[in-house]
């Protein structure tokens, strides 16, 4: 590669969150505005890729080869940082051939595309499938869906360093816990590792339970060697994975009207209104400071939400 991710660490600023709801209960929130770290490379997910890449870097690859679907938030950063950092990206996508906003993008960041149909896309985990690509791509480094698994949690220690230096510019000497929507459970196993039990982590499952978040983490945790953590994990899926009704919308298009932050349905939307029914149950005590982490995945929603 023509340039090492760790030449590249974006900041993302910390700042209140200020919605009706949370003064009631008497709860403050900070966003991590990952949302804002850079106009391409956006979120969690670059955080994600930056231990992947290294280990491309590490293994002399010409770049990277890995697997989402047609609004993959995750395609969408690792093709953009292509672009950006110089190297070659290969994209294997689930289903058939269509046209999204995020597929454009793909292809105009120079991402070649294979798509795998929806059967050859549920044969990723099976033994030998990277074979033929890797056959195919013998430079390219493969790195599984969504840059998960340990590498993938490394990456989202960082999170926390991020958080840490910029309390005091709210004030604030400590927090409670953290909040934030979980598609895989790898950025709030980075959080669990880097916490190490001192503060919980609270992941809002933006898909349902049998799609193995629980376990994900509990393995990312155990190959970690971490003997303490604390984490507990909340559906927050409102029926499956992209599942979007009009509920969800209307909270959505009120909180951005009344804190100015730009939300999506799958996730972030998802998690913040999650947080909302557990203060509005009495989860967390009056004067609890919380930390929301804003997942970035605005370029998702393009095309998948609208406001009646």
């Amino acid at each position: 590669m023509l340039l090492s991710p760790a030449n590249w660490l974006p900041q993302a600023p910390l700042e209140p969150l200020l919605l009706d709801w949370l003064t009631r209960a008497g709860i403050e929130v900070a966003i991590l505005r990952l949302d804002q770290i850079d106009p391409l490379i956006s979120g969690n997910k670059w955080f994600k890729l930056i231990e992947h890449l290294k280990a491309a870097d590490r293994a002399g690859a010409q770049g990277v080869i890995s697997l989402g679907g047609a609004h993959s938030n995750h395609l969408h950063a690792l093709a953009a940082a292509g672009k950006r950092l110089g190297f070659e990206t290969v994209g294997l996508l689930r289903g058939h051939p269509q046209q999204t906003p995020t597929v454009a993008d793909l292809q105009a960041f120079g991402m070649q595309l294979h798509w795998l149909g929806y059967g050859g896309y549920r044969a990723r985990h099976e033994p030998g499938f990277w074979e033929p690509w890797q056959a195919q791509y013998p430079n390219l480094y493969a790195v599984p869906e969504g840059g998960g698994g340990l590498a993938g949690a490394l990456g989202c220690k960082a999170l926390k360093e991020q958080v840490s230096v910029q309390l005091s510019n709210l004030g604030w000497s400590d927090y409670h816990g953290w909040w934030l929507a979980c598609g895989t459970g790898t950025t709030l196993a980075g959080l669990v590792l880097a916490e190490a039990g001192v503060h919980p982590v609270y992941g809002a499952l933006a898909v349902p339970d049998d799609h193995g978040v629980a376990p994900q983490v509990a393995a990312i945790v155990r190959e970690a060697g971490l003997q303490i953590s604390a984490y507990e994990l909340i559906d927050a899926s409102r029926g499956g994975f992209a599942k979007v009704d009009p509920v969800l919308l209307e909270f959505i298009e009120n909180a951005e009207q009344s804190c100015g932050v730009p939300l999506e349905p799958l996730y972030t939307g998802k998690a913040l209104l999650a947080l909302k029914q557990q203060v509005e149950a009495g989860r967390f005590e009056h004067g609890t400071r919380l930390i929301f982490v804003h997942t970035g995945g605005l370029q998702g929603r393009r095309g998948l939400i609208s406001y009646s």
